[in-house]
């Protein structure tokens, strides 16, 4: 037995590798739950009839709670077994799936998007941390950990496909059905090849260390979401943020304190650390929030199906598989302070192109871009995930894998937060809806561009087009500032990877 990680199991090295598959199967599934809702959100409109809010909501309350409950879950990984966890994680996943599907109402829909994220934070710890185990060789763990990580962008990315595909023959619940059978065959291998692991000496679990977390991320997130759609001067808003801050501070504090605790945030002294949570942090939010809008674009702007707007962003898929497995390479010949730097700069730059995109924009200009983002994602979170897990010891490989996907996750939520509530804010404020409008109809058009087409419908045919026409040109500008707000945050990402990978 190790001094430093139970392992029960020690898989043949052929086992091991069919083990990695199982780990990539279960991240891919999270992480395609998280982006595969996006090219149903003009079906989902149509057919549940959200307010605008609601339909954010929809879209990132999985990974808001996904996120704050991420760090408890990781230090419970490595309290009652990794495997355990993953398989239970994977249980509730499917239930929570198919409460989804057949939601018959937008606050069903958020309910169990909040439930999937409940079940994912049990997933996506266990994978990582799993992987140490599997692989006790440096080299080994970081190709597994760049197969691995492959397997998170490029699920992330093929979320749009897979959706369009769904979407082309089923309903909107479809995407979420799509679970169950994934699921079977994870916890049918998983109880098979995969290894049981966990700290030997993990301490009590602190409930409510858990709770500050939770409530300190969905408090300050919350605030930053509601702010960014310009509703500030409502007294909720910095109420919530100071709140969050105060439950995150005290947080901190605890963790300092606790002989065991939940998360050791001293870890965040080392630099490698702190740049690699910072920058899987930026990417997810560049990379969600590009997802989020030019899924909208490609449907309610250009007039694409869902399936041909899903193959339209099947670049950034592709470029996340390949960024992915040459991350350990990139790392090895280039170091990892120029390949981290270096992949927040090209994903910057990708999404700085969607700042110049229009209405009649050829596809090539949308083609590089998703190529850049994809790609640049894929090195990004690769390597940062193997900087985070090394930078921790083995017994506390949950915990810190934890981070890793807590700024997934998080970043995934913020993307859609604060990008989605950035192109809203603007296309409402820009939106000009023609003269002799009915009131509701105009106040439906100002809600989100899906809302417009819907209005348009009942509409005289000449002034649905204007009312069309406004609004595909308001969306545009939203999304053409949110792009380049977007690109900003990339490059001071990048800078800030450059300073604190330095040599000391």
């Amino acid at each position: 037995m190790s001094t430093t990680s139970t392992t029960l199991t020690r898989p043949t090295d052929s086992r091991r590798w069919i083990g990695l598959a199982v780990l990539v199967l279960a991240v891919s599934l999270v992480a395609i739950d998280a982006t595969v809702l996006s090219l149903a959100l003009p079906s989902i409109s149509e057919t549940l009839h959200p307010s605008g809010t609601q339909l954010l909501w929809i879209g990132d309350s999985y990974s808001f709670v996904l996120a704050g409950l991420l760090v408890s879950m990781g230090a419970l990984s490595d309290r009652i077994g990794r495997k355990k966890l993953l398989l239970l994680g994977s249980t509730a996943f499917g239930a929570a799936s198919l409460l989804a599907a057949y939601a018959p109402g937008p606050g069903w829909l958020i309910m169990a998007r909040a439930l999937l994220g409940v079940a994912g934070a049990t997933i996506m710890p266990s994978t990582l941390s799993l992987i140490r185990s599997l692989f006790p060789d440096d080299r080994e763990r970081a190709t597994a950990i760049g197969i691995w990580g492959a397997g998170a962008t490029a699920g992330a990315a093929l979320g749009p496909l897979v959706g369009g595909v769904l979407l082309e023959h089923f309903w909107w619940g479809s995407v979420f059905l799509l679970n169950l059978p994934v699921l079977a065959l994870l916890l049918v291998l998983g109880a098979w090849l995969l290894p049981e692991s966990k700290d030997p000496n993990p301490g009590s679990w602190d409930v409510l260390s858990v709770v500050l977390s939770l409530a300190g991320v969905i408090g300050v997130v919350y605030a930053i979401k509601e702010a960014a759609a310009g509703h500030l001067g409502h007294w909720y808003v910095p109420a919530a943020f100071v709140l969050g801050a105060a439950a995150l501070t005290a947080f901190v504090h605890r963790q300092l304190r606790l002989p065991t605790p939940l998360l050791d945030v001293r870890l965040f002294r080392n630099p490698r650390f702190t740049a690699a949570a910072l920058g899987s942090l930026t990417a997810l939010i560049g990379l969600s929030g590009v997802i989020f809008f030019m899924s909208q674009y490609l449907q309610l702007v250009r007039g694409y199906a869902p399936l041909a707007a899903g193959i339209a962003e099947l670049p950034a898929f592709a470029g996340a598989v390949v960024g992915g497995l040459l991350t350990a390479r990139l790392a090895r010949s280039a170091g990892a302070r120029a390949t981290l730097t270096g992949g927040l700069l090209a994903m910057g730059a990708g999404i700085a192109l969607l700042g110049w995109v229009h209405e009649d924009s050829g596809y090539l200009l949308l083609g590089i871009a998703f190529l850049a983002v994809g790609t640049a994602e894929g090195v990004v979170y690769t390597l940062a995930a193997d900087l985070v897990l090394t930078a921790a010891p083995a017994d506390k490989a949950g915990a810190a894998s934890a981070v890793s996907e807590t700024a997934y996750e998080l970043g995934t939520a913020l993307g859609i937060a604060l990008v989605g509530s950035v192109v809203t804010s603007i296309y409402a404020g820009t939106l000009a809806v023609p003269a002799g409008t009915d009131p509701a109809v105009a106040a439906q058009a100002k809600e989100s561009i899906g809302g417009a087409v819907e209005a348009a419908g009942a509409l005289p045919p000449q002034l649905g087009e204007q009312l069309l026409a406004g609004a595909r040109d308001a969306f545009v500008h939203g999304m053409n500032i949110a792009a380049v707000l977007a690109a900003a945050l990339l490059l001071a990402s990048a800078g800030a990877a450059y300073y604190l990978l330095r040599r000391r």
